[in-house]
């Protein structure tokens, strides 16, 4: 189910890389879990690609994958979210927005289940952003989250 899950994203995440009314994103994340994970897990570190269209003045969504990683000595456990993203531009150089969706768990049989990310952004160069992030997943009777900061680039 999980690689049939992979493939259906990668499909559509391809035919969406392929407009060409839009922008794509890469970047990635570093930070520490909160919540239930935080008494289990040391740090988290993600990446994350997006395509999102122009819907509005200052408004963009589109699809977006990523791979968030929640590292301990003992065993790791890792998540494939696909969701949906959202972004609105509040001024020229800063932007809100979120990712609605779900996580697959990928290793060490981790559960799978609703994702969401609000993240606020920054514009430090014309293609760069730097963001603070909050990823959470609600699993089955615990949710797994992390506050975060990283970068993202704009193609």
């Amino acid at each position: 189910m999980k690689k049939f899950l992979l493939t259906i994203a990668m499909v559509a995440f391809g035919f969406a890389a392929n407009a060409q009314d839009g922008e794509f994103n890469v970047g990635g994340n570093i930070g520490l879990p909160t919540g239930d994970a935080s008494d289990a897990f040391d740090i988290v570190g993600s990446i994350e690609a997006n395509y999102l269209f122009n819907v509005a003045e200052g408004f963009k969504v589109g699809p977006s994958v990523s791979y968030i990683q929640f590292n301990r000595e003992a065993a790791d456990i890792s998540f494939l979210p696909v969701a949906a993203a959202a972004r609105y531009s509040v001024s020229e150089k800063f932007v809100v927005g979120a990712d609605l969706g779900y996580g697959i768990g990928m290793i060490n049989d981790t559960d799978s289940g609703f994702y969401y990310r609000p993240m606020v952004g920054y514009e430090v160069y014309e293609n760069i952003s730097l963001q603070a992030t909050f990823a959470g997943f609600s699993l089955d009777g615990a949710t797994a989250s992390t506050v975060g900061l990283g970068a993202t680039y704009s193609f």
